[in-house]
């Protein structure tokens, strides 16, 4: 993982798992890190956004090209 740089920000939990399902499926390396701390309540997350999907550059259109698409379909 030391390669592997901030891809997005992402929006909510629900968000997350779609992305994780998504990037599974496709064989994409990643790992999503999510702002919550418990000793703060998660008041990161209202400030930064519920967490961050990391990856390989190389990787990195293909995964904004995902999220969007998330995004999009859960607006129909």
């Amino acid at each position: 993982m030391d390669n592997y740089v901030k891809i997005a920000v992402l929006d909510n939990e629900i968000e997350d798992r779609l992305l994780e399902e998504t990037l599974k499926e496709r064989g994409i390396p990643y790992a999503i890190r999510s702002y919550h701390d418990a000793v703060y309540d998660g008041i990161f997350q209202i400030v930064e956004g519920w967490g961050y999907v990391a990856s390989f550059e190389d990787y990195r259109d293909e995964i904004m090209q995902i999220l969007s698409d998330i995004r999009t379909d859960g607006r129909e």
